[in-house]
């Protein structure tokens, strides 16, 4: 009994450590804003940034912070980061970039969503 909890903690230390691969983040950029950086508005206003997060997306992160800082690349990626090991840690720890991007694009539930399914395909594709 002692050994299985030992190495289901060892899994869970292991998991929050994964990561998606770094293709992830350049095929995001570029389904995003086609690689553009800077305060960039998408959605009608209603997203910002090279990773055309909302508001909502920014608060619902627990991200310290402006939501303006959106707008630089390395602070927006610590948002999707933090957003995503909340709602999605089992595609996170999988690398799962397809349920990732669907969350990204369509909220928490975005996985379930038809209309993130080729977004969802779109990002896959970019990562390889």
């Amino acid at each position: 009994m002692k050994r299985l909890a030992l190495l289901l903690a060892l899994a869970a230390t292991t998991t929050t450590h994964a990561a998606p691969p770094e293709s992830f983040w350049r095929a995001l950029h570029l389904v995003e804003t086609s690689g553009r950086h800077g305060p960039i508005l998408g959605d009608n206003g209603r997203s910002l940034g090279p990773l055309q997060i909302s508001r909502a997306y920014f608060t619902d992160s627990r991200v310290g912070g402006t939501y303006e800082q959106v707008t630089d690349l390395g602070f927006a990626r610590k948002v999707v980061t933090a957003y995503l090991q909340r709602y999605a840690p089992q595609a996170w720890a999988a690398g799962d970039v397809v349920t990732l991007a669907r969350i990204h694009n369509g909220g928490v539930n975005g996985a379930k969503k038809t209309a993130t399914i080729k977004y969802g395909e779109k990002v896959a594709r970019l990562c390889k």
